[in-house]
């Protein structure tokens, strides 16, 4: 289904004076310009505030998840590493009581973002060039700056279900990556040219029951970078959608509602994204399934990583090849 949405080009603020929805908030943006400072401070939404920074990197040789989050009455953080040679994993997870161990800034880039527990360390800070991804657990340790070319669009999209529950979401592909992983002492190179950083930043006031997909993809086509950004369900008639195409670091907001289709009794069979702009198949190599139930918050996540190959069509009306473009793609029910 197609919509229409509107882009916002100068800086506003997500919330009003009261802590409600700013109504001029709502669109999307190629660069972070929504101030989101007014979401865990005071009362308002007291319970109800999710505050996030998800780092996905994927190499030749692994895949590495970051996760810093405070959600009001809880700090969940993790580290996830997969050997994409031999399917080996490895995580390690910390859910702390209200917020102590986060600490994250109110609006994206405005500071440092941390996680502080006994078996999790992780720092995100604002480079020259870039952003740089540290974290460390008992077995694993991260050094990864994902850097930021110049004229690099990402795609950012406010997401109003009510004037008192709403999202801002901040999605970065295609994100050159390059550092070094450590996974029991022995290092692994994240190489320059091959490997590619990921960031999922969001704030908002969430609805306790959500149920959503995300796809992401990031890697080159015909000797151009391609980005994939896509989502669905937890948008479905709100107006607003978080869909996009990046080309060479150039923005394409694709503003329909995309259909679909997998199979939830074989993750591991491929998966259909499409819609009048889009056609792509994500043939997955590697499932994570994680299941979370602490009574008030619970989580059942099954992340699929493989290969996006198919075409969208860019804002010029032509279409874009995708081939093997490594990513994700995910079904998630929440309750927080």
């Amino acid at each position: 289904m197609a919509l229409t949405e509107r882009e916002i080009t100068v800086p506003v603020s997500l919330t009003l004076p009261d802590g409600r929805l700013n109504p001029d908030a709502v669109g999307w943006t190629r660069s972070p310009l929504i101030t989101t400072d007014g979401i865990g401070r005071g009362l308002r939404g007291r319970g109800r505030n999710k505050r996030w920074e998800y780092w996905g990197v994927t190499t030749p040789t692994h895949v590495i998840a970051l996760v810093l989050s405070d959600i009001d009455y809880a700090a969940v953080h993790s580290i996830w590493v997969l050997d994409r040679r031999t399917g080996e994993e490895v995580a390690q997870d910390a859910i702390g009581v209200l917020g102590r161990s986060a600490t994250l800034p109110g609006t994206l880039g405005a500071g440092p973002a941390r996680a502080r527990t006994k078996n999790v360390r992780i720092d995100l800070d604002e480079v020259d060039g870039g952003t740089r991804l540290r974290a460390e657990g008992p077995r694993v340790r991260v050094d990864v700056t994902a850097e930021r070319p110049p004229g690099h669009e990402s795609l950012g999209v406010v997401v109003p279900w009510t004037d008192r529950l709403f999202q801002y979401t901040v999605k970065d592909v295609a994100r050159p990556a390059v550092g070094t992983l450590w996974v029991d002492g022995e290092a692994y190179d994240v190489p320059a040219g091959e490997s590619w950083a990921t960031l999922d930043h969001g704030r908002g006031r969430w609805p306790y029951a959500m149920h959503w997909n995300w796809g992401a993809g990031s890697g080159r086509t015909d000797g151009r970078v391609i980005g994939i950004q896509v989502g669905g369900k937890w948008t479905d008639g709100t107006g607003s959608c978080e869909n996009s195409l990046l080309v060479d670091g150039h923005l394409t907001k694709i503003s329909e509602e995309l259909d679909w289709r997998y199979d939830t009794d074989d993750w591991l069979a491929p998966w259909r994204v499409t819609g009048e702009t889009v056609d792509l198949t994500f043939t997955p190599f590697h499932l994570k399934r994680s299941v979370i139930d602490l009574k008030i918050f619970a989580s059942r996540t099954h992340q699929c990583f493989g290969h996006w190959s198919g075409r969208v069509r860019d804002d010029s009306g032509a279409w874009v090849r995708v081939a093997e473009v490594v990513g994700w793609a995910e079904d998630v029910r929440n309750r927080w």
